[in-house]
């Protein structure tokens, strides 16, 4: 039976990673930073088994750090496939960019060399459409795709957490062209991940879909983001592992492309008596709010793009026939409201 170890299993992608996985007969090592997340894992995807039976034995856990040696050896001992989902993923930069940095590229090399010392031959990493949209769009392309790569030198390629995942999936390519060649890596490369969590510890994305049901800017900024399902991306995860075409690829999970006013138009049609706003705020007042506001400040250089981006390999690759984002965005809003969040 094939052994997947999948880091950062108490994510929000990595729970419906983790459940997708089980559902489909492979036994998973999770890791977690602490022991205490073990519970939450299996408690977040029970309910959505296909089958419970011998679940203790077909879902064990490991905790890891991605910034300590300790304990990757071992969690990669008599491992089929890696699946290194672990990363830190906060809303607001961050006042010291390291902090995002630091962990993201040691920690991804740390589960390589890991894995390479422990003879796995298949990884498949979550990197980020931020690895990819950071830069200017060629002139002969309407859409980002994945020939792309971010400059972290330009303004939204500087931003902390894009830069971050940017120069961790560099290294990670970079690591097995020069020290692993035998290890077949596979990149997914998600958008804006929306759709309904398996529990109430969910992360930033979802929080996007939050701050417009609250209410809580009386405008919304002039932003436009490429959406996809999370189930898609675990099902891009998952499908990996045994398709052969998706080796040695990075492959953007993305939908459609919805603004924020268009979002929160819909959401308006469906709960009328929310306080969702829907009027779009002049970028010269998104730029002021920004001086206050760390959340807006992170997402100032994307104000005003189209960010169109490209799910074709995706749907060549994998056949996907992306989740629509209505049904996301909408699956996402019902189980906030539900739960009182």
């Amino acid at each position: 039976m094939t052994t997947v170890l999948l880091t950062g299993a108490s994510g929000y992608i990595g729970k419906h990673i983790t459940l997708q996985l089980l559902n489909q007969g492979y036994f998973v090592r999770a890791s977690v930073r602490s022991s205490k997340k073990s519970s939450e894992v299996t408690n977040a995807v029970r309910p959505h088994l296909l089958d419970t039976s011998n679940l203790d034995a077909r879902l064990t856990f490991v905790e890891l750090d991605l910034e300590e040696d300790a304990g990757w050896d071992a969690a990669l001992r008599g491992v089929d496939v890696l699946m290194h989902t672990a990363s830190p993923f906060p809303i607001a930069s961050p006042k010291d960019e390291n902090d995002l940095i630091r962990p993201a590229v040691e920690g991804t090399l740390r589960a390589l060399k890991a894995a390479k010392a422990a003879g796995v031959h298949r990884v498949i990493l979550t990197s980020s459409n931020a690895a990819v949209y950071g830069c200017d769009l060629p002139a002969n392309k309407s859409e980002y795709d994945e020939s792309m790569w971010t400059d972290v030198n330009h303004p939204i390629g500087r931003v902390a957490y894009t830069k971050s995942k940017t120069l961790a999936e560099r290294a990670a390519w970079d690591f097995v062209k020069t020290q692993a060649p035998e290890i077949a890596l596979t990149t997914i490369n998600p958008v804006l991940v929306l759709g309904a969590p398996l529990d109430d510890n969910f992360g930033s994305s979802i929080s996007v879909v939050e701050r417009i049901l609250k209410g809580k800017d009386p405008m919304l900024p002039d932003l436009r983001f490429p959406i996809v399902d999370v189930r898609d991306v675990a099902r891009m995860h998952v499908d990996s592992i045994k398709n052969e075409t998706t080796k040695g690829e990075r492959i953007l999970a993305s939908s459609e492309t919805y603004s924020f006013v268009e979002i929160a138009k819909y959401l308006k049609s469906i709960y009328p008596k929310s306080k969702v706003k829907t009027a779009q705020a002049p970028s010269a007042l998104i730029k002021l709010v920004s001086l206050f506001d760390g959340e807006i400040k992170a997402v100032l250089p994307l104000l005003g793009k189209p960010m169109l981006t490209s799910g074709e390999k995706a749907k060549k690759l994998f056949g996907m026939k992306f989740i629509p984002v209505e049904v996301s965005v909408r699956e996402s809003a019902d189980y906030l409201i539900k739960r009182g969040l």
